[in-house]
């Protein structure tokens, strides 16, 4: 079945100074994807409130979240989320998780950074630092995944993370979180055994592009050296696609400088997101 796509220019999550960058790296995404098969979610440019919740612009990404999933209970799946930020598909993951027996997700989070902060650990109170924290369950109220939402955290896989806070860091180790660097995603065979050892027979692939070599995509808010390399990233979603159903996906975090940095960045963009939707070459000759 072709994927469909669901635009959500959210910025209310960054961290950056420039977060607002991110409403056009989703409109530049968004003008190579076909018009049939995509919709968009409208984000309000209001910042939001934090509510005493301790998380930035709390009540706007609440709004985002409930509009998503609004959209999404009318597009059948696999729907792949255009970002916005990194919690840009926090509906997109909860919609798939629970829509699906228990345990049957595997979340595999391309990403430098862990995104496993909560408010009390949170250096920047930017909720896509605390996105995935909030879909195993732990996150203000409205936010964090609830009942059949809620993943394991025997289901999700960091990978090529290389930056994590020392609040991540200590519940990564108390939670028992696979963790594979930029060395394991060398050979896909790595990540297909961490997939089939959680048990999984679908997976959610979420990509924020910052997991990738900062030398080779400029419009990145949060760049960490010694990244994977475009190639390398897409080799691995090919593999997992191929033994594994994809039951949703997400590309994130896009925040060029100009149109023309966009451009120049949105070759490499586009291979990324060709992995995760082009016809496999298997059943292309089937």
């Amino acid at each position: 079945m072709a994927a469909r796509f669901l635009v959500i220019p959210q910025w209310q999550g960054s961290g950056s100074s420039r977060a607002m960058r991110l409403i056009d790296g989703a409109a530049a995404i968004q003008g190579d994807l076909p018009a049939s098969a995509t919709h968009v979610v409208d984000v309000p440019m209001e910042a939001g409130e934090e509510l005493e919740t301790g998380v930035h612009r709390y009540s706007a990404l609440l709004a985002i979240r409930d509009a998503a999933q609004t959209e999404l209970r009318a597009l059948e799946s696999p729907v792949v989320t255009i970002g916005g930020d990194c919690a840009a598909d926090l509906g997109s993951v909860q919609h798939v998780v629970a829509s699906r027996p228990a345990g049957e997700v595997a979340l595999i989070w391309f990403d430098a950074h862990g995104d496993l902060n909560d408010a009390a650990t949170s250096p920047s109170g930017a909720f896509h630092g605390m996105v995935l924290r909030a879909l195993l369950g732990d996150a203000p109220d409205g936010l964090a995944s609830t009942g059949a939402e809620i993943l394991s955290p025997s289901n999700v896989i960091l990978a090529g993370t290389r930056a994590l806070d020392d609040g991540e860091s200590a519940y990564v180790d108390s939670a028992g979180i696979r963790v594979l660097g930029v060395d394991d995603l060398a050979d896909p065979a790595i990540v297909i055994a961490a997939i089939e050892a959680a048990g999984a027979s679908s997976v959610y692939l979420h990509v924020d592009l910052d997991v990738l070599d900062p030398a080779t995509v400029a419009g990145i808010g949060f760049p960490e050296p010694f990244g994977v390399q475009p190639e390398q990233l897409c080799d691995v979603i090919r593999a997992v696609r191929g033994r594994f159903e994809l039951a949703g996906a997400a590309l994130t975090e896009f925040a060029p400088e100009s149109v023309d940095a966009a451009s120049a960045d949105l070759a490499v963009i586009l291979r990324v997101l060709g992995a995760l939707t082009a016809p496999l070459q298997a059943n292309a000759a089937g």
